[in-house]
C-alpha cells in the first residue's frame, strides 16, 4: 500500500437533512465527508473567520495546545471504510527536554477545524482518493444552482 499523502482543501460545506456534507478535493478529485450539524459549523465559523462569543470544544483544545507549547503540524485524512472515514492529527512539541511527535487517531472532521484553526496541510492519503466517489460535478452543480438562486 502507498504512502503517498496528498493535499487537500475545503472546497465546500452544504447542509443536508442530518447535518453538513464536507467537500474536501484538489484538482485531481473532491469528496465528500458528512458530518453533524454542529461539526459543519464549526467547520464554517472557522472558514469565515466568525468570531465566538464563549470558546467551542476546538478552541478549548487550541488553548490547551498553546499552554502546554504543543503544534498542530497537519492532518491526515488516512483510511476509508464503508463510508466512514479515519484521520491521525500530527502534533510536535519542542522544549528544553527535546523535541517530541505524536501522531493522534482522530474524526476527520475534528481534524479538519483544528488544521483550519492552526493554518496547517490537510491531506488525504491516496488510497483514500482511488476509493472514493469524484464529487467535483455534484458540487459544481450545487454551487450553480447556489449562484443562479442568488441572482434571482
Amino acid at each position: 500500500m502507498s504512502n503517498e499523502v496528498l493535499e487537500v482543501t475545503v472546497k465546500g460545506v452544504m447542509p443536508t437533512p442530518t447535518g453538513c456534507a464536507i467537500f474536501l478535493g484538489n484538482g485531481e478529485k473532491t469528496f465528500v465527508i458528512y458530518v453533524d450539524q454542529g461539526i459543519g459549523q464549526a467547520i464554517s465559523m472557522t472558514i469565515n473567520s466568525v468570531k465566538r462569543e464563549r470558546p467551542l470544544t476546538h478552541d478549548l483544545m487550541g488553548s490547551i495546545f498553546l499552554g502546554f507549547g504543543i503544534e498542530v503540524k497537519r492532518v491526515v485524512i488516512s483510511d476509508v471504510k464503508e463510508s466512514t472515514f479515519f484521520a491521525r492529527l500530527q502534533l510536535g512539541m519542542k522544549n528544553e527536554l527535546g523535541k517530541k511527535l505524536v501522531e493522534v487517531d482522530a474524526r476527520p472532521s475534528d481534524c479538519i477545524v483544528l488544521a483550519l484553526q492552526h493554518k496547517v496541510p490537510i491531506l488525504a492519503s491516496r488510497g483514500v482518493l482511488d476509493e472514493v466517489e469524484d464529487m467535483t460535478e455534484v458540487l459544481e452543480r450545487i454551487l450553480k444552482q447556489r449562484e443562479d438562486s442568488e441572482d434571482e
